[in-house]
């Protein structure tokens, strides 16, 4: 009977819990047709382009499956892959031919190198291709790449945890019903917290910056000042949407049922799977993930060694979220005291 009694409680509060359920039920089906949609997209070859290649050899390279485009002169080539609209370039030269990487993503650099050696291989020309590197270079890991990635999405991760059960604290603790009671206003109440929690945001975006250089030895080829401050930025907006979301909880169980809905789409958003491999519709949905923008950020600043110019737009749209966020915060603060 005892026991009995034991599950029906335990029942009782699972069917009284509609996130609880949501969260057993519906977040695991969710997450799957999500990755049946990431990984189901279409098929994405890498983009060539090619100066004075000669036909026999561009057959070739059709047969093989390979997207090239051709190019007039160098110069319109070597445009065209600084402003990342190539994978690489293949060109006859007086020597042989020549193959400029891009170099930011070691997985595509081997396939093209596979593609390159194969058509050559097999149209005759017996001669392997001087290889350069844009960015990077032919040491580079896999690592590397995903690094930046994975820097901006532990940021926000961790941060987004810590402000979501930290807000909530002061919540269930009384502590923010007493400010409320006092005549400072909404907005000084979100400001002083934000100010509060960021000093703790811009030590852990410090620390993880120095670790990733200098400890675990990423590719860095770009200002380190300039990724310290887009770690920051990705670590304020989820620090700003960590307290927003939890005002629509009452315990740190419900903050962590919102990971399957913030946190896993930013993953599967953010870079670390090939966006153009997914279906055109489905990649407009990375607009509207804050960690894509720190994620392109991240990887053009240590990868490809970009400037304020190449990656401000990213800083805005990082900086308007937090701004957002940090509006609806004040706005859901009216549920508890109206000024």
């Amino acid at each position: 009977m005892r026991i009995r009694a034991l599950a029906i409680r335990i029942i009782n509060q699972f069917l009284r819990d509609k996130r609880t359920l949501a969260l057993l039920f519906l977040a695991p089906l969710l997450i799957l047709s999500l990755m049946k949609l990431v990984f189901d997209g279409q098929t994405v070859a890498p983009l060539i382009g090619t100066v004075r290649l000669p036909a026999a050899l561009t057959e070739k390279f059709g047969q093989l499956g390979a997207e090239l485009i051709s190019f007039d002169t160098d110069a319109a080539a070597q445009a065209a892959i600084q402003a990342g609209d190539l994978d690489g370039v293949l060109q006859m030269g007086e020597s042989g031919p020549q193959l400029m990487l891009e170099g930011s993503d070691p997985s595509i650099n081997r396939a093209i190198l596979l593609l390159v050696q194969n058509a050559v291989q097999t149209n005759g020309e017996g001669m392997a291709p001087a290889i350069a590197y844009l960015h990077g270079g032919p040491d580079m890991a896999t690592f590397d790449s995903f690094g930046p990635i994975l820097i901006g999405f532990f940021s926000f991760f961790f941060v987004f945890l810590l402000a979501g059960v930290s807000f909530l604290r002061e919540r269930t603790s009384g502590t923010l019903e007493r400010l409320l009671a006092t005549p400072i206003r909404r907005s000084e109440i979100v400001v002083g917290y934000l100010a509060g929690f960021g000093i703790f945001t811009l030590l852990q975006a410090s620390l993880i910056a120095w670790y990733s250089v200098d400890v675990l030895g990423l590719y860095m080829a770009g200002n380190i000042g300039y990724m310290l401050m887009i770690n920051l930025l990705l670590s304020l907006t989820a620090l700003t949407l960590g307290t927003l979301l939890s005002s629509f909880a009452s315990s740190e169980f419900q903050i962590i049922q919102f990971i399957p809905i913030v946190i896993v789409p930013q993953a599967f958003f953010s870079g670390l799977f090939n966006l153009d491999a997914m279906n055109p519709w489905l990649q407009k949905l990375s607009m509207l993930m804050p960690l894509y923008y720190g994620a392109d950020a991240m990887q053009g600043i240590m990868i490809r060694g970009e400037g304020w110019r190449d990656f401000q737009a990213d800083v805005y749209v990082l900086a308007g979220f937090s701004l957002l966020f940090a509006l609806l915060n004040v706005l859901a603060l009216k549920k508890h005291r109206r000024m």
